[in-house]
């Protein structure tokens, strides 16, 4: 499987590189914006691993760059400790980011984790079934998603989301547990992840702002899928973000 590494720090890339050939994987490794923008125009990846602050496109560009073409994980390099980097990143479509400095083999793990969960996006031969609420259809043996028969990317990792939430619907989930369902790793406390995710599901769902149709906020404890067994069927609208408070 092909993978993308960003760094403008030549050590670390390297290194990087590494351990993914080591593994199996067949990198490419870019120490500028400016190249890697060329090869994400021109080249078909699986993963790609994007450092933040790079000396001129910086990695948040990069990731909206990919967004527009393709669906596949995005995970972000930050050497802030503060929330700021990680929600810009996952704003814009990242599903994961590792703080720097960091252990390569647990990047590695993470890389996996990824990729495991974009395979299971892109055909999982479970025979899981079809959810369907008021316009909303979710496939998961196709892992497709459908808004009133019109296609919606989603990325693997906000499939995911979707999927546990169809599976318990009307049911609340605790964000803690989406986020050890999804991520398969301990919560830890404030961590934004889960709420940046559903704000895209929201959006890409065409949620209203202050009332959402499908998502909702249980304040204080988690989301649900709200099945919309009573709501009348019609055409989505386009409605302004949700904050996902």
């Amino acid at each position: 499987m092909r993978i993308l590494v960003v760094d403008d720090e030549k050590e670390i890339a390297d290194l990087v590189a590494l351990y993914l050939k080591n593994e199996g994987f067949l990198p490419t490794v870019c120490y500028d914006g400016k190249s890697a923008k060329a090869c994400i125009e021109s080249e078909v990846f699986d993963l790609a691993v994007l450092d933040v602050m790079l000396p001129d496109i910086d990695g948040f560009t990069l990731c909206a760059e990919i967004r527009k073409r393709a669906t596949y994980p995005v995970i972000m390099l930050t050497a802030r400790t503060d929330d700021a980097d990680k929600i810009s990143g996952l704003t814009l479509g990242a599903d994961d980011y590792v703080t720097k400095p960091f252990s390569p083999p647990v990047l590695i793990a993470r890389i996996k984790a990824q990729l495991r969960r974009s395979r299971q996006y892109n055909g999982s031969s479970e025979k899981q079934g079809i959810y369907e609420f008021s316009g909303l259809r979710v496939n998961t043996q196709t892992h497709e998603c459908f808004l009133y028969d019109t296609p919606v990317a989603l990325t693997p990792t906000e499939f995911g989301i979707l999927k546990l939430l169809c599976e318990r619907a009307g049911k609340v989930i605790a964000t803690e547990e989406i986020f050890e369902t999804v991520w398969g790793e301990r919560y830890l406390e404030s961590n934004n992840t889960v709420m940046v995710h559903i704000r895209h599901i929201r959006e890409k769902l065409h949620e209203p702002a202050k009332n959402p149709r499908f998502v909702k906020t249980v304040w204080g404890v988690g989301y649900k899928l709200e099945t919309g067994e009573n709501e009348p069927k019609g055409t989505a609208q386009n409605a302004p973000s949700d904050p996902a408070q």
